[in-house]
């Protein structure tokens, strides 16, 4: 079905690509609020990346890599909302948890780890944080998107490989964590 859509699109159909744009949004948004850590600037990255792709749709040769496609201008447009601004303000709030508390049904604990864990990922440069969301948010595996990033395959294990080292130092190397145990 989603073929036909874009095949249509192609073709000058709008409703065929809002349908699209309506099935995709939600994925582009959460990689592009992930990767640009701010959320009126990952809105701005998709919309872009729609323009682009409305504008350029007739030049996709496969209907069916619409998906790769789309994550690839939406990627792109981050890279290009990141060399725009490359210097941003940042205020961190610093959450711990008590330590006198008891932390066998404190789920405190988890909102500060997601807390660290983001803080550690926006400070991470934009080419390593986007080889960490496409392959642990999307779940793409590394010649997938050393493809959309358009990158050699070794780059993008490197990439991943520094990102996750700078999130584990980050984060505190003798404490486990989810991103330490899906690595591993």
């Amino acid at each position: 079905m989603q073929r036909q859509l874009v095949e249509r699109a192609q073709a000058g159909d709008h409703e065929a690509f809002s349908v699209l744009v309506r099935g995709s949004y939600p994925r582009l948004y959460a990689v592009a609020r992930l990767i640009l850590r701010d959320l009126d600037r990952a809105q701005d990255a998709v919309q872009e990346a729609l323009v682009l792709a409305w504008r350029d749709i007739r030049a996709l040769r496969d209907a069916d890599a619409w998906d790769a496609w789309l994550n690839r201008l939406t990627v792109r447009a981050c890279y290009r909302w990141v060399r725009k601004v490359r210097r941003r303000d940042l205020v961190e709030l610093h959450v711990a948890p008590d330590e006198d508390a008891d932390t066998s049904t404190d789920f405190s604990n988890a909102v500060v780890d997601r807390d660290q864990m983001g803080r550690a990922l926006a400070r991470l440069p934009v080419d390593q944080r986007a080889v960490l969301v496409l392959h642990f948010y999307l779940g793409l595996p590394l010649t997938e998107l050393a493809e959309i990033l358009d990158i050699p395959v070794g780059t993008a294990k490197s990439r991943l490989n520094r990102g996750l080292a700078a999130m584990r130092s980050a984060m505190g190397a003798d404490r486990p964590t989810a991103l330490q145990e899906r690595s591993a």
